[in-house]
């Protein structure tokens, strides 16, 4: 008896369906992210630089620069200070991020079955954690 050895990689599929997995859904934006969105886009439209801002909130300028980049979770004392550095109250910070939120995930909407525990029961308030 002999034995032949094929040259040929015998390929055994692992699993059935499309080469590629289905994109995942699109990521949640950070809170971190639409804060400095929104302080950015203030002091921008002040036409007020990063240095004035910082020295104004009497928070470093590297520091202010990562919070409105996202890099950084700014405590409420620090929000609330670059906040009135722009002519804002830390409300006004707040509910124009809760905007950016809505708007960022506008589009996704939960099914009607998944509410949860709070089924039946509709919020539009804006609820932080620390």
């Amino acid at each position: 008896m002999t034995d032949q050895v094929s040259d040929e990689a015998q390929v055994i599929p692992l699993r059935s369906g499309p080469a590629c997995p289905p994109d995942p859904a699109p990521r949640e934006p950070l809170w971190r992210d639409l804060v400095g969105e929104v302080l950015r886009r203030e002091r921008l439209a002040q036409e007020r630089t990063l240095r004035e801002v910082a020295e104004e909130a009497r928070i470093s300028l590297p520091y202010l620069s990562e919070i409105e980049r996202g890099r950084k979770e700014a405590s409420s004392e620090v929000l609330a200070a670059a906040a009135r550095a722009l002519g804002l109250g830390l409300g006004d910070l707040l509910s124009r991020t809760h905007g950016e939120l809505t708007r960022h995930t506008g589009a996704r909407r939960r099914p009607a079955g998944a509410l949860g525990r709070h089924q039946g029961r509709r919020y539009d308030g804006l609820c932080l954690a620390a």
